[in-house]
């Protein structure tokens, strides 16, 4: 039998690089009674990170699992955040020490919106799947699901003192929602576009809204008093419409109308921007409001109290009448020029100017009239502002702007240092370098836009390759740009340090491949030795140029083409040797295994290609990633290889036996590259979604048959979750609903609970056949034997019988609706009424009786016979042998 070839499994060790996610809010937080506004939350990918924004660190990292974070919630208390998931989860972590205990799960998709009630005792969560959920906190349950939007929803709202649910969705309908019945009792209808956010000002009394156009549009509230009717009668499609009050903007009437009298347009608020609104929040006691649009541009709002309301309408009045009197106008006309508007109670504050486009935005108001902006920009940056709402003319001030911990665009190139002690990233704009173990930034230097890069020999010197076509030389110890070389015509895609570590090689999309050598000449500056490259021969070629890869040995040069060819060159001669032609679309990367025997080729077609160097034969063509495939690298002296796509995932493949060994997961956008460490033990990745991730090599061998076997479970578990089978059979889709969601979990309860039922009903056939028997004849027959899962569950029958209570009871109440509704089942719910109860006394009193009688029993054997049971016995023998060692280490210690 000959032996299994050994393959050793790489798992996820750290994410870094990213400061926010673009695709969650930024909330302020509070840490253990910290300074207020200090620190900020904000997603980082499927983490939260926990920002001291003063300092510039991060302070806590609540972890995730796989999905990324959508949504951030800070609780009332300040003590806990609620985390919402692109898998529809939401977890609740304590801010104290960064655990997750509760988590729910209900939605098919993305989390969208979250927001806790004034007590913080329920959570209420929209989603992409068009449903409501509201969740009971304190016995970690849904409490129901809400129906009836038919887009994404963007906001979720509870009303203070009244048991009432506003939402707004991307349908362009607002609803109301009564929570006692769990119905839509009103909805509006005054947007013509989607409903982008909403935020509730003047103590609940005035809803305002901000849709796709300029406007935020405000909605006056008047609910019904304690003592009024509910049901009130309004205007019908029949009424007629020509009554002075029916306006546009008047009051939308409906026939029955809970807890809301009436709800009209208050006006609107015309914003600076002509986009749609991106987002709109307001602080804590709704005294600012905050919105963007898709600009760098904040505008800031300020809600004026009824005091100073009245008393700008005062200083109105009387410059009315100033004026009146001068122009001898009459009384009516001066009543309308002191009516009350909008604009009179809703003020703009001032606009704030971001760095970039903004993403998010989060306000705090603090003592002393202060108001604190977090600003969650595109560009992976948080920024805090600070402006003092009194002041006649507010003045933002920049507080803090966090940008070090990682690069502005997408990361397009990776390399490690000899030693694998440092990490090379290169952007659109900037280079840094990070030390390996403690993931910190070492240098950061501004460059051009890079596509590849590699150490110098020596690590001491980097080069960067850029899009427009130059080679930059940096110094690591200074930080500093040595050189920048005008090396092509075209953009520079790809450079290969050569084998005998005196020069490089460069293609570009200028069609030419170029040979460089490193040399050391004398700065006119500061008179000391520098590198520098000089050009030594070019290969001049009929296509654009993608990637160059010397072979090991230094004999060959691999170089890929536009023609979706790579050709193969003699590298002393320059002199053709192969062409490797198959691949439907270019090929982007290639790599040359450490013995030349073989390449392996990955393309924009989505397949990899493994060739013999010898011949040019190909060995193996595999559909390797569903998209295009970016990155691919041999581990160094192995056949193994990695390959990166457009697909967001990382796999590694056997050169030799041609299979696929493991599928690393993590990214959540598109894989841009990646570079493995010259001992092999880790590796670093890139993507469109701002992070780079750390893979470490263990020393856990991979069985292929259990990985092939996890990933159908998998996918399985994804399809159940996708799927649109109702949790409970026969549900109907009305308004409310359960707020469970069919997963693996369910599944198997569900089969558990049939189980239970079904042993149920054998058991009783089998006490009413052993009841026949003992009838017919005539005496006490041997009872039957138990079913071997009633010993197994507990080898107690009274624990089996409660165990059958509550799947019935269950049942009953899922299907209680079905149930009612047929006359025949009526007898049936009250017999097992008064025998459920009757049966739980009983076992209660059993169980009472017979655990007082053992206790007794234990009293009386342990005095007479001065004996103790097993278990105390047991937990006595530990302890003494604890302190026997204890007492041996002290003894020790002292000789």
């Amino acid at each position: 039998m000959g032996l299994t070839k050994q393959y050793l499994r790489y798992v996820a060790s750290a994410v870094f690089g990213v400061i926010g996610s673009q695709k969650a809010n930024i909330a302020y937080v509070t840490l253990r009674g910290g300074e207020k506004g200090r620190y900020v939350a904000v997603a980082a990918c499927e983490h939260v990170f926990i920002w001291d924004v003063r300092k510039g660190e991060k302070v806590l990292i609540l972890q995730g699992q796989k999905h990324e974070v959508t949504f951030l919630c800070p609780s009332p208390d300040g003590i806990h955040i609620a985390v919402g998931y692109e898998d529809g989860a939401v977890r609740i972590f304590s801010l104290l020490n960064g655990e997750s205990n509760v988590s729910f799960n209900g939605h098919k998709s993305a989390v969208t919106v979250i927001h806790y009630d004034g007590l913080g005792a329920r959570l209420v969560t929209g989603s992409k799947d068009t449903d409501v959920i509201v969740w009971d906190i304190i016995n970690e349950c849904g409490l129901y699901r809400l129906r009836g939007h038919k887009d994404v929803i963007t906001q979720a709202l509870f009303l203070k003192d009244k048991n009432l649910l506003v939402t707004s969705s991307k349908d362009s309908f607002v609803k109301w929602w009564d929570l006692d019945t769990q119905h839509c009792f009103k909805t509006m209808v005054g947007h013509r576009s989607e409903v982008w956010g909403m935020v509730l000002l003047n103590q609940q009394n005035r809803l305002l809204t901000g849709s796709a156009d300029s406007e935020l549009r405000a909605w006056d509230i008047n609910y019904l008093q304690e003592g009024e009717p509910k049901v009130k009668k309004g205007k019908t499609l029949l009424d007629d419409d020509n009554d002075e009050d029916n306006e546009e903007g008047s009051c939308l009437y409906i026939f029955i109308s809970y807890y809301i009298q009436h709800c009209k347009k208050a006006g609107s608020i015309l914003r600076e921007a002509r986009d749609r609104v991106v987002s709109l929040t307001a602080d804590a006691k709704a005294r600012v409001i905050a919105c963007h649009g898709n600009d760098s541009v904040l505008e800031l709002f300020t809600v004026l109290s009824e005091e100073e309301v009245q008393k700008k309408m005062t200083k109105k009045l009387k410059k009315a009448k100033k004026k009146a009197l001068k122009k001898m106008q009459e009384r009516k006309q001066q009543s309308r020029m002191v009516e009350r508007m909008l604009k009179d109670e809703i003020i703009r504050l001032t606009n704030l100017k971001a760095s970039a486009k903004i993403r998010w935005v989060d306000c705090l108001s603090c003592a002393g009239g202060e108001l604190k902006v977090a600003l969650l920009l595109q560009n992976n940056t948080v920024e805090t502002y600070s402006l003092r709402t009194s002041d006649k003319t507010p003045t933002a001030n920049k507080t803090a702007r966090l940008t070090l911990g990682g690069h502005r665009t997408d990361v397009r190139t990776l390399a490690f240092s000899s030693d694998n002690l440092a990490i090379l990233s290169a952007s659109g704009d900037t280079v840094k370098v990070w030390n390996r173990s403690t993931l910190q930034v070492i240098r950061t230097m501004s460059c051009e836009y890079a596509l590849c890069s590699l150490f110098v020999p020596g690590d001491r010197q980097i080069i960067l390759g850029t899009k427009s076509g130059k080679l930059q030389i940096f110094e690591l110890a200074s930080g500093s740009l040595l050189e920048t070389v005008d090396a092509h015509d075209g953009a520079l895609w790809s450079l290969c340090l050569a084998p005998d570590q005196r020069g490089i090689v460069t293609g570009s999309a200028d069609k030419t491949v170029k040979f460089w050598e490193f040399e050391l000449i004398k700065d006119q500056g500061t008179g000391q030795k520098r590198l520098t490259v000089k050009h030594t021969r070019t290969l001049q070629l009929e296509e654009d140029v993608l990637c160059v890869k010397f072979s090991p040995d230094h004999r060959l040069l691999a170089v890929s083409l536009l023609d979706c060819t790579v050709k193969i060159f003699y590298t002393d001669t320059l002199k053709f040797f192969l062409s490797l032609y198959g691949h439907k679309l270019p090929v982007l990367c290639l790599d040359i295994s450490h013995d030349n025997t073989l390449i392996a080729t990955g393309s924009a077609d989505r397949n990899v290609k493994i060739w013999g160097l010898d011949f040019g034969d190909c060995h193996r063509s595999m559909f390797a990633h569903d998209d295009s495939i970016m990155f691919l690298q041999f581990v160094p002296k192995t056949h193994l290889f990695f390959t990166a796509g457009k697909d967001k995932k990382i796999k590694q493949w056997d050169a030799d036996k041609f299979e696929h060994i493991q599928t690393l997961e993590g990214h959540h956008r598109e894989v841009w590259c990646l570079t493995i460490s010259p001992s092999g033990d880790h590796i670093v990745s890139s993507s469109h979604d701002k992070s780079l991730r750390l893979w470490e090599r263990t020393r856990e061998p991979i069985i292929l048959e259990e990985e092939r076997e996890m990933e159908r479970e998998a996918e399985f578990e994804e399809s159940m979750a996708k799927g649109d089978v109702p949790v409970v059979p026969g549900e109907t889709q009305g308004e409310a609903a359960p707020a469970g969601k069919k997963t693996v979990e369910t599944v198997k309860a569900a089969e558990r609970i049939m189980e239970a039922l079904e042993l149920y009903k054998e058991e009783i056939r089998k006490m009413e056949e052993h009841k026949y028997a003992c009838e017919h004849a005539g005496k006490e027959l041997p009872p039957p034997k138990p079913n071997p899962i009633l010993v197994a569950f507990g080898k107690c029958f009274i624990q089996w019988l409660l165990y059958i209570y509550s799947p019935a009871l269950y049942s009953t109440g899922i299907h209680f609706g079905q149930i009612s509704s047929n006359q025949m089942l009526l007898s049936v719910i009250d017999e097992l009424r008064v025998n459920t109860l009757s049966k739980v006394r009983e076992i209660r009193d059993v169980m009472g009786f017979n655990s007082a009688a053992l206790q007794f029993l234990q009293r009386e054997i342990e005095s007479k016979e001065d004996v103790m049971f097993f278990a105390e016995a047991t937990g006595r023998l530990v302890e003494k042998k604890r302190k026997r060692r204890k007492r041996e280490r002290a003894i020790l210690t002292i000789a």
